[in-house]
């Protein structure tokens, strides 16, 4: 099996339980790990032949647009949007993670992993 990561997507959004979350919004890296069978694409050199990361780019994006309150529910939509739109997927890891998140205290960053 192989794989295709999408590591550090830079995203601004409003997620979150509190109302200042969601009027003010904050930065959050997404991680993506797909695993699928890259052993066609590497003989064909084929764009049809592989997982377009363009795509999953554009997902993890569309995705961390629509607000949520739970980092949970934005990593279960990129997990289910990916695979119900790349049949050759296998397996999907997301870490949704908030940057400088407002729990009182010198936090860099809290992450959420989500799997298929």
């Amino acid at each position: 099996m192989s794989c295709i990561e999408l590591k550090d997507i830079r995203v601004y959004a409003n997620h979150g339980c509190l109302s200042e979350e969601e009027k003010i919004g904050s930065h959050y890296l997404v991680n993506l790990r797909v695993e699928c069978d890259l052993s066609q694409a590497a003989k064909t050199d084929a764009l049809e032949d592989t997982i377009d990361y363009v795509g999953l780019n554009d997902i993890v994006k569309k995705q961390m647009a629509i607000r949520a309150k739970l980092l949970e529910t934005v990593g279960y939509r990129i997990i289910k949007n990916i695979l119900d739109s790349f049949s050759g997927v296998s397996h999907v890891s997301v870490t949704v993670s908030k940057l400088n998140p407002p729990i009182g205290g010198d936090v860099k960053q809290v992450s959420v992993t989500m799997t298929s």
